[in-house]
């Protein structure tokens, strides 16, 4: 394959040294990618600042380019998806519909308004409110959802005025970068740059002089760091972390009705989702029969190379990640855990792959680590409860506060205890239900600020107040 060239100040860009790009599903490199200077970087944030200047003026241009960039995506999602698959591991339809997200992403953004608010208008004064662009943005993105969490930035970076340095994970790439090279024909020299490199990349980004605002979606420890890189220049963030989203399962709830949806809110992505169900909590009544179910559809799942007929999961896309979940299963297995399905590595093709069953747990308690930490992964525990109060209660004790849903017969029962989770979103009787007019973000070590909607529009600019005396 071609690997793509970084895209900077709308010209192709190389480099002498390359990062190795490994397929997940066989554990082996098959692409280099660039690795980014600070000579580059710093070229690419110039490019940024030039074109600001320019492309903060026309709102309506904005929102056109916008609707070519969605198009010409969507043009391209044959080329992209089976590189996003190589290098994330998701099955080839699911990187698909990510190429399409991303459009929807755009159009979105492209057709909302961002109006003028008018606060007074008397004899004496008219005073109106106004959003005004920031200037360069710096977008780090993570490699669960390369494509998705990229859009989530640019589309509302762009629309707002700002123009925007992004860096995927080193982990996936070269999807991100083919972005960059397809957008080269579509919008104006230096809007978008694409850039990859390492995590030393990272630090230079969030420090860097002429990043105004930073968008970063990953990890709690990143997170913190991102922030106080950002502090010192009082750098606009907007961090959307880590999540250990719990389902609580109410006695009145149908087994047989929530099971599979329970599941796929789990497992999508193999489990891969920062809003994923991590956890379940269900009555001491219905846990038998819930954990069978569960395990029933972890057992039908056909898990294969992304390119497979009929694969529905890939493989955890890392080895750190998939050591991770391998050792937070050994872990409750060894504390007396039950695994009703999975439990173990898993063999694909000649091996080398980082392949895990998926794997549903019983016999677990608070204070495991599988249920206390995010798994990020094929890994769902289910916990036996008494107490719906102490449950909610011991949920919210957590640092986590992304996403949380409650399931029940009862949907205003569900709304009621959904409505004592602390977390950014609370769903009732779904999970994982999102939209781009739907803000997403988290409470406590989840993030600050949120994405998408209006509201994270909001995020990409800076209040003015025009008080006109009359």
């Amino acid at each position: 394959m071609t690997t793509p060239g970084m895209t900077i100040g709308g010209e192709a860009v190389a480099t002498s040294a390359t990062i190795g790009v490994v397929n997940p599903a066989t554990g082996a490199v098959f692409a280099e990618a660039p690795d980014c200077t600070r000579e580059q970087l710093d070229t690419a944030f110039t490019a940024a600042a030039e074109a600001f200047t320019t492309w903060r003026r026309d709102e309506d241009a904005r929102r056109e380019a916008l609707r070519a960039c969605a198009k010409a995506i969507v043009e391209r999602a044959d080329d992209i998806a089976p590189i996003l698959t190589a290098e994330q591991g998701k099955p080839l339809g699911d990187a698909v519909r990510e190429v399409h997200t991303g459009a929807a992403w755009l159009n979105y953004y492209a057709d909302l308004d961002l109006p003028r608010e008018i606060i007074k208008d008397d004899a004496t004064s008219l005073v109106e409110v106004v959003r005004r662009p920031l200037g360069p943005v710096a977008a780090i993105t993570p490699w669960n959802f390369p494509l998705t969490m990229a859009f989530w930035k640019i589309a509302p970076a762009l629309r707002a005025g700002n123009t925007v340095v992004i860096k995927p994970s080193p982990y996936t790439p070269l999807s991100t970068l083919l972005i960059g090279e397809i957008l080269r024909d579509v919008l104006p020299a230096g809007v978008v740059n694409a850039v990859s490199g390492g995590d030393e990349l990272g630090r230079w980004m969030t420090s860097h002089p002429l990043a105004r605002k930073i968008s970063f979606t990953g990890s709690v420890e990143t997170g913190k760091h991102v922030a106080a890189s950002a502090a010192p220049d009082l750098k606009r963030v907007t961090l959307e972390l880590g999540g250990n989203d719990a389902a609580i399962v109410l006695d009145d709830a149908d087994v047989s009705a929530i099971a599979g949806k329970i599941f796929w809110s789990a497992f999508a992505n193999n489990g891969q989702v920062c809003a994923a169900v991590k956890r379940v909590y269900v009555p001491e009544a219905l846990h038998d029969d819930l954990v069978e179910a569960l395990a029933a559809q972890a057992r039908a799942v056909k898990v294969g190379e992304g390119t497979a007929e009929g694969v529905q999961l890939g493989p955890v896309n890392n080895r750190p990640q998939y050591e991770r979940v391998s050792g937070l299963v050994a872990d409750a297995l060894a504390g007396g855990a039950k695994a009703a399905a999975g439990g173990s590595p898993l063999t694909v093709g000649e091996g080398g792959g980082y392949f895990f069953e998926p794997t549903v747990l019983a016999g677990l308690s608070d204070g495991a680590r599988i249920v206390d930490e995010e798994q990020f992964g094929p890994a769902l525990p289910v916990v036996a409860y008494r107490d719906l109060e102490a449950t909610v209660d011991r949920v919210n004790a957590g640092r986590f506060g992304l996403g949380g849903s409650v399931w029940s017969g009862d949907g205003d029962r569900a709304a009621d205890v959904a409505a004592r989770l602390d977390v950014g979103t609370a769903w009732v009787n779904t999970h994982l239900s999102l939209s781009p007019a739907q803000p997403f973000g988290g409470a406590k070590w989840s993030g600050i600020g949120v994405e998408n909607g209006p509201w994270g529009l909001y995020g990409f600019t800076e209040t003015r107040v025009v008080h006109r005396a009359r």
